[in-house]
């Protein structure tokens, strides 16, 4: 485990006692940890950086080395609120359950993905949303809802763009203006089919 890992499990635990982090709902401690880290890149200028995942690693343990108590209680802080934007965010699908317009979605994503793996930029593309995301009161699911965010725009107008750099300006504008959109509506944004174990993640299409 990783100095995130150990910060927020032991706070997820003692909010809600039922949450399994090391078994069943660890799925639960992988988003709620690389959301902990969009949101600490975003508040340290991280962002875009290379090395950021190291840098970030280092201010955690300086910050823990030299305000322990502190750093406990924005830790506290955080998970409650990110723990109630999960309940708001998050909705469970079990067996055949499906959300209006999940097949839509996922048609679109599942066009689109195989052209989201060839982009170069793709980490750099998403950590642009992720920032516009979290500055606008964001903070669960950041990186599920930025790729797809990107790959419902890249899935939408696979054949608008001509060039390279015209399509990554062109998309990472377009989804800026959705992700805003996004930060300002109510209700589930992420949908977790539950199989026999297995998650499989897909965004609302609006």
């Amino acid at each position: 485990m990783n100095f995130v890992e150990i910060l927020l499990s032991e706070k997820l635990k003692s909010k809600n006692p039922m949450l399994d982090v090391f078994g069943s709902d660890r799925k639960v401690l992988q988003i709620a940890c690389q959301d902990l880290t969009n949101y600490l890149k975003v508040h340290w200028n991280l962002v875009g950086k290379d090395a950021n995942e190291c840098e970030l690693v280092d201010k955690l343990e300086e910050f823990f080395n030299e305000n322990p108590d502190e750093l406990e209680e924005f830790v506290n802080l955080w998970t409650g609120m990110w723990l109630k934007k999960w309940k708001e965010r998050v909705k469970l699908l079990i067996g055949k359950d499906k959300p209006r317009r999940w097949s839509k979605a996922t048609r679109i994503l599942s066009r689109a993905d195989p052209l989201w793996r060839k982009l170069s930029n793709r980490k750099e593309m998403q950590e642009v949303i992720v920032l516009k995301l979290v500055r606008n009161g964001e903070i669960c699911g950041t990186s599920i809802l930025a790729e797809n965010l990107l790959k419902m725009e890249l899935g939408r107008n696979k054949n608008k763009y001509f060039s390279k750099e015209e399509r990554t300006l062109n998309i990472v504008n377009n989804t800026l203006r959705k992700a805003r959109e996004l930060t300002r509506s109510k209700g589930p944004l992420i949908f977790v089919k539950v199989d026999k174990g297995y998650y499989q993640y897909s965004q609302y299409s609006h």
